[in-house]
C-alpha cells in the first residue's frame, strides 16, 4: 500500500503563461501539478510564445494549449465556440505563472485584448479564484505603479504570491524573480487546504539536540526532524501562525513558517518557554537529550597513550514538555478550557520508544500532564520518510497506520483541530 497521496487529486487548474524568461519555470510547475493529480489546461499569451513553445506545454499537460480567443479547439472533449467562457467553467483556480507587470496592470483595469485576460475577466469570481505569481526585473517590481497594482489586486480578491530574491536574467540581483515551481506548488496546496486552525498560534519543537563534550564532540541522537517539519507545514496550511524551534538539522524551512534554530536542550528550553507565552498550541516533537555533560571542556579532549578514558559525569536536562504543560496556561489547556491566546495552551507530546509503545506512551502522557501524547517507535522512524503513530489521550487510543510523514502530519493536525473545535 502506498504511503503517499496525490495532494491535488481532482483539482482542475487553468495555468496561464505571460511573457517573461520565467516561462521555463511554468513547464516545471505544469509537470508538478500533473504529478500531484491535477488536470491542467494551459493558456498562453502571444508574448509567452516568444519564451516557450505550445508543443512543450501540450506535452507536459496532455492537453491542447489554448492561445487565441478565436481558437475553437474542443475543451474537455466539448465543442468550444467561446474559449474565454468555456475554459474556466469547472476550473478550481486560474493560476498565472509567470505574471508580468504588464499583465498585472491589465487585470487591474479589466483590459481584455487576448484570450488569457478575457478568461480572467469572464471567470465566475465566486467560484474560480485567480492566483498570480509575479515575475519581473527588480526595478519593475519596486516601481510605485507596480506596488499600487499589487495592493489593488489583493483588495479585489486576487491572490498575489510572493516574489523570490536573487540573480535575475538581466544580470541584476534583487526581488522580483518568480518563485520556484516547488514553492508555487506548496502555496497552491496550502491555498486549497481547509483552514481548520485559523486564528491559532502553533509552537513546534523538532529534531535532536546536541550536548557538547568539548569544542568538537558531543552527544546527540538520530532524529532527523522530518516529522516536526511536516507538522509545521501542515499547521501553516491549516491557517495557523507557526513557529518552529529546530535542533541541528539540514531541512529546508516550510513556506510561511517562522524558524528558530537552537543547538542544546537548554537552548530549546529557553526558546520554548518564551514562545509558548503567545502560543495556543504546543507540539513537542523534538527528541531532546535527557542528559548533558556536567562540564564542557574548553579544548578538545585527547588520547595520551595511557589507555585512560576521560570520566564524564552527567546532569539531567530540563523537561521542556512538562515545564510548559504544568504552567498555568498548560494546566488550563489540559482541562480543555478556553484554549487560545488569552486562555489555555493545548500541549501535545511525542514519545519515541523502542518497545512497549502503548504502555510507555500512556505512562508518559500521565507523567507529563498533557491531554494528547503521540507515540512512535524511534528506531523505525528516525531518518525515514514514513512512520506510524499512536494517539493516546486520557480515555482513548487511536492508531494512524504507517504512511508518509506528510500524510501523518495532516492527519494529526486535523485531529488536533477537531479536539479544539477551532476554539481560540
Amino acid at each position: 500500500m502506498s504511503t503517499t497521496a496525490l495532494e491535488l487529486a481532482g483539482k482542475h487548474i487553468v495555468l496561464g503563461l505571460t511573457g517573461g524568461i520565467a516561462a521555463y519555470k511554468a513547464a516545471e510547475l505544469c509537470r508538478a501539478l500533473v504529478k500531484e493529480g491535477a488536470s491542467v489546461q494551459v493558456v498562453m499569451t502571444p508574448s509567452s510564445e516568444q519564451f516557450i513553445t505550445k508543443v512543450t506545454m501540450q506535452a507536459l499537460s496532455g492537453r491542447p494549449v489554448l492561445g487565441s480567443q478565436w481558437d475553437d479547439t474542443p475543451v474537455n472533449g466539448v465543442a468550444n465556440n467561446m474559449p474565454h467562457i468555456n475554459a474556466t467553467r469547472g476550473a478550481d483556480a486560474i493560476v498565472i505563472a509567470p505574471c508580468s507587470a504588464d499583465f498585472m496592470a491589465k487585470l487591474l483595469h479589466g483590459r481584455a485584448d487576448e484570450l488569457l485576460s478575457l478568461m480572467c475577466l469572464a471567470r465566475p469570481i465566486a467560484e474560480v479564484p485567480l492566483i498570480i505569481a509575479p515575475a519581473m526585473n527588480r526595478e519593475m517590481w519596486a516601481n510605485p505603479a507596480t506596488q499600487r497594482n499589487v495592493a489593488q489586486l489583493k483588495a479585489d480578491g486576487i491572490t498575489v504570491l510572493d516574489v523570490g530574491e536573487g540573480d535575475q536574467a538581466c544580470g541584476e540581483v534583487g526581488d522580483g524573480r518568480m518563485l520556484e515551481a516547488d514553492e508555487i506548488l506548496a502555496d497552491l496546496i496550502a491555498f486549497f487546504t481547509p483552514k481548520s486552525l485559523a486564528g491559532h498560534k502553533v509552537l513546534i519543537t523538532a529534531g535532536p539536540t546536541y550536548e557538547a563534550i568539548d569544542p568538537v564532540r558531543g552527544i546527540t541522537n538520530l532524529s532527523s526532524g522530518k516529522m516536526g517539519f511536516a507538522i509545521a507545514r501542515a499547521a501553516h496550511e491549516a491557517g495557523a501562525e507557526v513557529t518552529l524551534i529546530a535542533g541541528p538539522v539540514s531541512l529546508p524551512t516550510p513556506r510561511g513558517v517562522k524558524r528558530v534554530d537552537i543547538k542544546s536542550a537548554q537552548n530549546m528550553h529557553v526558546a520554548s518557554i518564551e514562545y509558548a507565552k503567545t502560543a495556543s498550541i504546543f507540539i513537542a516533537t523534538a527528541a531532546v537529550a535527557d542528559w548533558r555533560p556536567a562540564q564542557t571542556a574548553d579544548q578538545k579532549l585527547k588520547k595520551d597513550g595511557s589507555g585512560d578514558v576521560p570520566q564524564l559525569s552527567f546532569v539531567e536536562n530540563p523537561d521542556i514538555l512538562a515545564t510548559v504543560a504544568q504552567s498555568p496556561r498548560g494546566k488550563q489547556g489540559s482541562e480543555g478550557k478556553d484554549i487560545g491566546l488569552k486562555g489555555g495552551l493545548f500541549c501535545v507530546g511525542f514519545a519515541a520508544e523502542s518497545e512497549n509503545l502503548l504502555d510507555h506512551a500512556q505512562a508518559k502522557r500521565a507523567r507529563k500532564g498533557v491531554p494528547l501524547l503521540v507515540g512512535n517507535i524511534g528506531p523505525a522512524t528516525f531518518g525515514q520518510d514514513d512512520n506510524a503513530l499512536l494517539l493516546v489521550d486520557e480515555h482513548h487510543v487511536k492508531e494512524l497506520p504507517r504512511a508518509s510523514k506528510r500524510m501523518l502530519a495532516k492527519q494529526l493536525v486535523a485531529d488536533i483541530a477537531a479536539r479544539l473545535g477551532q476554539t481560540i
